[in-house]
């Protein structure tokens, strides 16, 4: 209910909306528009209800930014999770492309840094990490 109320509030149609009904209450009580007796001179039942409205409004919003940062941070976590296993997988790729040439006893420019790239990167290690280094 709270995305649809803040889909709706950051819309021109909301915007129209309120310059319609904001004009004719200041005209109709300013006596610019004589159809209806005036009601509010002073504009305080308009002020005040403009500043409910805004506290409504304001919490509404929150509840959406907070929604989306918890999606945000879902999206983020699996982010992590996929470029953790893509890296298991491409250094699982090095030790066999590796091993295939060993084997084929074909020497490459990339043999100084083959040693490096073998090491495997163990996803619960850095997600452990990553949970310890979180915490205050």
């Amino acid at each position: 209910m709270a995305e649809a109320i803040t889909r709706f509030t950051g819309s021109m149609a909301f915007v129209y909306l309120h310059l319609v009904l904001f004009g004719l209450w200041a005209l109709v009580n300013t006596g610019l528009l004589p159809i209806l007796p005036k009601w509010d001179e002073s504009f305080v039942i308009l002020g005040t209800s403009a500043s409910v409205e805004a506290i409504f409004l304001s919490t509404f919003v929150l509840i959406s930014q907070n929604r989306m940062a918890a999606a945000a941070d879902k999206r983020a976590d699996l982010d992590l999770h996929i470029s953790l296993l893509a890296e298991h997988e491409v250094t699982k790729l090095v030790a066999m492309v590796s091993a295939i040439t060993e084997r084929l006893g074909i020497d490459t420019e990339a043999d100084p840094e083959v040693d490096e790239l073998r090491q495997d990167v163990a996803p619960d290690v850095v997600l452990d990490e990553i949970e310890r280094s979180a915490r205050p």
